[in-house]
């Protein structure tokens, strides 16, 4: 399917915090970034720093992750610290300590392939229009209630993070690359969809017992259409109009998705 780039990054509604993730989407490239604002500082900062200095090339083995991240952190680590002397010892020292977190998922797209990388539980999907079959980046469902890897401005990368891989795409595929509360939703009501297929899955996830364990319930009890409700839904979704925040507002009222920012990427 045939389409312009786009990106949407919304923050938690109804919060008014601000939004720790980010989205890129340009010709040939598509990624998104979430900010972990639970430790470290600037993770907003740092996940758009991320995509802006994305390579328009693939990055394709966790050396040329680790690579790519050795000739572009001192930039930010040196901005930002000058930002937290600004704002006083216990910010420079928090600084200091933990530094800046966030997740990264990307996809290069040529003809017949896209190729992907992934570091922590930002996803990246292909969905086939024509055979109904979902691809994802992601190991399985209940491993969203895991600490997801996280890329640091000042840290060495773990190789266990990194999960890379490519997709063989033709004129009926959708690619696109979404946060961990959003890409739980996706994986999620194709694995209802396909219940049949991910039983065990599915169970394993909801007998966890956690805040998502809650999402399954409630998206069993009342299945979405796949193909009709979650992919075209965000086929027709714009960063021109309000549809995006409208449909997420419905999935929080319907209790199909946590609280959280909100991004993805689509081709």
């Amino acid at each position: 399917m045939e389409r312009k780039p786009f990106s949407i990054s919304i923050a938690k509604p109804g919060q008014g915090q601000v939004n720790e993730d980010a989205a890129i989407a340009k010709a040939g490239m598509i990624a998104v970034s979430d900010g972990a604002g639970g430790g470290g500082l600037y993770a907003d900062l740092w996940s758009a720093y991320l995509l802006e200095k994305l390579p328009d090339e693939p990055i394709t083995t966790f050396e040329k992750l680790d690579s790519w991240l050795d000739g572009i952190w001192e930039t930010f680590y040196n901005r930002c610290e000058e930002q937290a002397k600004k704002e006083g010892g216990l910010v420079l020292n928090k600084f200091y300590d933990e530094g800046s977190f966030a997740t990264l998922a990307a996809v290069w797209k040529n003809d017949k392939f896209c190729r992907w990388i992934s570091y922590g539980d930002s996803v990246v999907f292909h969905y086939n229009m024509r055979t109904g079959i979902l691809e994802h980046s992601f190991t399985k469902l209940i491993d969203f209630n895991n600490p997801p890897y996280l890329i640091n401005c000042k840290d060495p990368l773990n190789n266990e993070g990194f999960r890379c891989g490519e997709f063989k795409i033709d004129n009926d595929s959708v690619v696109f690359c979404a946060t961990d509360a959003l890409a739980h939703f996706v994986i999620m009501c194709y694995e209802i969809s396909k219940c049949n297929l991910y039983g065990e899955e599915l169970a394993e996830a909801v007998n966890a017992g956690t805040k998502v364990s809650a999402c399954i319930n409630a998206a069993t009890a009342k299945p979405l259409d796949f193909k009709t409700k979650v992919i075209r839904k965000l086929c027709r979704c714009s960063p021109y109009n309000t549809k995006f925040e409208n449909y997420i507002n419905k999935l929080l009222e319907n209790r199909f998705i946590v609280l959280d920012d909100y991004s993805f990427s689509m081709f």
